[in-house]
């Protein structure tokens, strides 16, 4: 029988993620709360401390928990460093004060209380051996008074406050009942707060052209001018010649036509080499440190995947699947084939050698002063693999950001924020009525789900120009980029949002006609009706307002509230708008535009309706016309634009409309069928 006298009860202790599974997460300079149920048998005084620290420190630091109600306690400490806590508690009988409670009922009750005084003053010289010094002389002087004095004086003692401070030094926890560990990741703000910008390095200012890191520079100015955090830069590494893609995803690509920078890999290296058009890797290096200087980070896509040209194709033949004739297979989600990607296998008879590699992979771009990688369908790995290379990755390296990009299944999608990715792309650009928007972010922004999960919201990527675009032009863009910039306290867009770039490849598609992914694009940033003021007037409002950071934080009750971020305002030279004028922007950026929004994109106009706004789809520059309000047919309140919650296949990143309202299994939407 183990330890029989620890009784205490330490149940349903908060914050945790699944019961202590998983790591709960949460930002420097947090205060972090805990509460649990602790009770015992009888009707014993209980003490409770709340225990922390590092993961890798040795001695634990503690604080005082206090009683809430119905056997709740609670407490809290600050997390002040970038890096992985550990907690539990710790709870002891408090024999004194047990014993004084039972003392003072008997004394209240008019009984002889000569045998407790006996009994106190065996506690009192018990604690008097694990003292020394003057608490030990003191512990020793209220003892036998207990025992010598009048009852009434010896009464008068037993209740002196002096003497409870010191038993409370003395307390003896021989007993105490510890609750097993919990971990917390503390991240840094960047995880939590960040506007991110995606372009393609290789495309520049020439047309037709490569460009090179040093060309690319113009776009961290760009960036960085209209007040974004974080520039994603797509894969950089050289590209397969075999089975390269074309233009607009064509089965073979024309001479000179780049690829597709996810068909990672070739004679020149692999996943640790730089395409030698955009440079060498000291090019790399100094892109970085110019990204530095201008206040920004710069993130790379981590997409696991090879061309058949990649060393590791021929060096590790067992990390791919095989055919049965002995050919390596390609990647496809049928009827879609990808004869230009090997996907890598994480299923051989060894796994551990590729688990090692890609940590080397990582590690490698950490050197180059990378601190925030963009992961490409994590959901196709073994979700331990992740648990276990980010937590390797970030238990030296505690500042670096993982991203997920999982459009699937939501529990897939939760169990990888659990895992350890410190923010998740979202099912933002799928949500687009008013009332599946408010379901949708009220079920990722409260716990328990954002305990772990951190949306970050992109209307836009260079594999999704959703119908609401395609449509709506440029006044659904100012309002889709208002919502995700202050929907959340991360978002992003993909470059060319900011020229409304909104022509699909064939009607229904959500990929882009002439596609970034496989040319090279020349854009005038300053063509008409472009968005970069707006744009840039947004991020400002968002620095300038710690109410754009929201953080969801429990008291002491049990009960939920939203808080903000305290401190001073970031001041750079993005944020440089008062909260009056800030006040007074928010309020007006956009107004008529989202007007003119809600009439050309409206959540409940009928199939009629949206049928000729197919017909009348806008064109492809920022000032594209729309069919008026005078022109559209259909009623309001009809059957509505509705279609299914996923799409062809089940799949989530293909819906063409609304998702409609909650469905069954969460307003996540009943996502269904194979992942992407």
């Amino acid at each position: 029988m183990k330890d029989p006298k620890k009784s205490i009860v330490i149940e349903a202790v908060s914050s945790t993620v699944d019961a202590g599974r998983y790591p709960v997460k949460r930002e420097v300079g947090d205060l972090f709360e805990v509460q649990a149920d602790i009770f015992k048998e009888g009707h014993d005084h209980l003490l409770a401390f709340l225990k922390f620290r590092r993961w890798n420190a040795d001695t634990w630091q503690e604080t005082p928990m206090r009683f809430v109600d119905n056997d709740r306690w609670a407490g809290a400490f600050r997390v002040a460093e970038n890096s992985r806590y550990v907690f539990t508690i710790e709870a002891v009988t408090d024999v004194f004060r047990s014993w004084l409670a039972d003392f003072d009922k008997r004394v209240a009750a008019g009984q002889d209380v000569r045998s407790e005084l006996l009994e106190g003053a065996q506690h009192l010289r018990a604690a008097a051996g694990r003292a020394s010094g003057g608490v030990r002389q003191g512990l020793e002087g209220y003892a036998a008074r207990f025992a010598g004095a009048e009852q009434a004086a010896a009464v008068a003692a037993a209740r002196e406050p002096a003497l409870a401070a010191l038993m409370d030094g003395t307390l003896d926890r021989t007993d105490a009942t510890w609750a097993r560990e919990f971990d917390v990741v503390v991240d840094r703000e960047r995880a939590r707060f960040a506007a991110w910008y995606e372009f393609f390095p290789r495309s520049g200012q020439t047309p037709g052209k490569h460009a090179t890191f040093r060309d690319a520079e113009f776009q961290l100015r760009r960036a960085a001018a209209m007040g974004f955090d974080v520039v994603y830069l797509p894969p950089i590494h050289p590209i397969g010649r075999a089975h390269r893609k074309g233009r607009n995803n064509a089965l073979v690509a024309q001479p000179g036509e780049p690829g597709s920078p996810w068909a990672i890999g070739g004679p020149e290296g692999g996943h640790a080499a730089v395409h030698p058009d955009l440079g060498t890797i000291d090019d790399f290096d100094r892109f970085v440190e110019t990204a530095r200087a201008l206040g920004l980070e710069v993130a790379l896509d981590f997409a696991i995947q090879c061309s058949p040209d990649h060393p590791y194709v021929r060096e590790h033949p067992e990390w791919f699947f095989h055919r049965p004739d002995g050919t390596i297979k390609y990647a496809e989600n049928p009827p879609k084939k990808y004869q230009d990607i090997y996907p890598v296998n994480f299923y051989g008879d060894d796994p551990e050698p590729l688990w090692k590699e890609m940590r080397r992979i990582v590690d490698f771009w950490i050197a180059h002063g990378v601190r925030a990688f963009r992961v490409d369908n994590p959901h196709t790995k073994p979700v331990r693999f992740w648990e276990w290379l980010i937590r390797e990755i970030q238990n030296e390296h505690p500042e670096v950001v993982f991203l997920a990009e999982a459009f699937t299944r939501p529990k897939m999608m939760k169990v990888l924020a659990k895992s350890g990715f410190s923010q998740s792309y979202t099912y933002f650009t799928w949500r687009n009525e008013k009332r599946e928007l408010a379901e949708y972010l009220t079920e990722i922004t409260t716990p328990p789900v954002s305990d772990y999960f951190r949306g970050n919201l992109w209307p836009n990527t260079p594999d999704i120009l959703h119908e609401t675009l395609q449509l709506g032009g440029r006044p659904a863009f100012k309002m889709r980029l208002v919502l995700a910039a202050t929907l959340s306290s991360l978002y992003g867009i993909y470059s060319g949002y900011e020229l409304c770039e909104n022509v699909p490849r064939e009607p229904g598609s959500e990929e882009y006609l002439d596609s970034e992914k496989y040319e090279i694009k020349a854009r005038d940033w300053q063509a008409p009706g472009n968005l970069v003021d707006f744009i840039t007037r947004v991020n400002a409002i968002r620095r300038a307002h710690p109410a754009c950071r929201p953080v969801v934080r429990q008291d002491h009750a049990g009960a939920r509230r939203r808080r903000v971020r305290g401190g001073e305002l970031r001041r750079d030279p993005h944020a440089r708008v008062g909260r009056r004028r800030a006040d007074r922007a928010v309020r007006a950026a956009g107004r008529r535009d989202v007007r003119d929004a809600r009439a050309a994109v409206r959540p409940d106009v009928g199939v009629a309706r949206t049928a000729r706004l197919r017909e009348a789809r806008p064109g492809r520059g920022p000032g594209a016309d729309l069919p008026s309000e005078a022109s559209m047919t259909g009623k309001p309140g009809s059957a509505g634009r509705r279609v299914s919650a996923t799409g062809p296949g089940g799949n989530p990143r293909r819906a063409t409309g609304s998702l409609g309202r909650a469905e069954r299994g969460g307003v996540w939407g009943a996502m269904s069928g194979p992942p992407i």
